[in-house]
């Protein structure tokens, strides 16, 4: 397989793959409380990828880092935000990820975004502005806010990952998830109640989610998005994210139900608008890392 075509099967896999996980995700936390659910998440992914954690000489205390910041602080945040709004709805809000990946690389890593860059985050930011509008949402904006900061933890870890050096993806996979399992859980136990309680009423449709979690979204998933972060520019990789929210409404809409409403479809045209006008703008400085 040549470079070009695995790199399109790596990208349009990883946005199917996390776009139906919120979808899945969604019908589980009707059950568990959001945090929990991402405790057990990675316990399966843990479970999956200890035997290939490769030792990382001088390179724990980054993992560690990141392991917090992209996985523990991000999922505990967009996921508690699931909890508060349909999955469609939380996967065009996510994509603020690449301009919050756009920032901080104009911010710490001295970049130059240019015009484009900068009007396409302009957009971007607008369009979850018109979403917030949309009556349910509107009555929802702590959830709004709580996804959006998921996106800017979930970019910040994404830009350290791009800084780690002679490291697979799968190696970065296995060991975010064994960091960030029991993170989770002490999250958990702190800021959420009830958990015993939906431990022992849990069926086999929550379990099955939560396997689904574990295994294709994160394990699978991630080893996908880190190989092909490490194979290409973050500005080749992204534009592949742009159809997540295309898996995530077609999965709401067989499996939940859900109905996407006109303003929130067209807020959400404008955020992918927006995005697309950052990712398909070839910047030799903003790429060249």
């Amino acid at each position: 397989m040549n470079k070009r075509l695995l790199d399109m099967s790596l990208g349009f896999g990883v946005a199917l793959v996390w776009g139906l996980g919120l979808v899945f995700a969604k019908a589980a936390l009707e059950h568990f409380p959001p945090i929990l659910l991402m405790a057990f998440r990675f316990a399966v992914t843990t479970g999956a990828l200890v035997w290939f954690a490769k030792p990382i000489p001088g390179q724990y205390r980054t993992l560690l880092l990141i392991s917090f910041i992209s996985a523990t602080l991000q999922y505990s945040l967009t996921f508690t935000g699931l909890d508060g709004l349909d999955a469609s709805a939380t996967a065009l809000i996510i994509q603020l990820e690449i301009p919050f990946l756009v920032l901080i690389g104009a911010i710490f890593l001295k970049e130059t975004p240019g015009w484009r860059r900068w009007t396409g985050m302009g957009i971007a930011f607008y369009g979850v502005y018109h979403i917030a509008g949309e009556p349910r949402i509107a009555n929802a904006l702590w959830s709004v806010g709580l996804v959006i900061g998921g996106g800017l933890t979930w970019a910040t870890g994404q830009a350290m990952v791009r800084n780690l050096k002679n490291i697979s993806g799968l190696t970065v996979a296995s060991w975010v998830a064994i960091f960030a399992c029991p993170q989770l859980f002490v999250m958990s136990a702190i800021f959420e109640s009830g958990q015993i309680s939906a431990i022992q009423s849990a069926g086999w449709v929550v379990w099955s989610a939560v396997a689904y979690l574990g295994l294709i979204m994160t394990a699978l998933g991630y080893y996908m998005w880190y190989t092909l972060i490490r194979r290409a520019p973050v500005s080749e990789a992204a534009p592949y994210l742009l159809t997540l929210p295309l898996f995530s409404m077609l999965g709401g809409w067989f499996f939940l139900g859900e109905a996407t409403s006109t303003q929130t479809l067209l807020g959400g045209i404008i955020i992918i608008s927006g995005v697309a006008l950052i990712v398909f703008e070839p910047l030799k400085k903003f790429i060249d890392t």
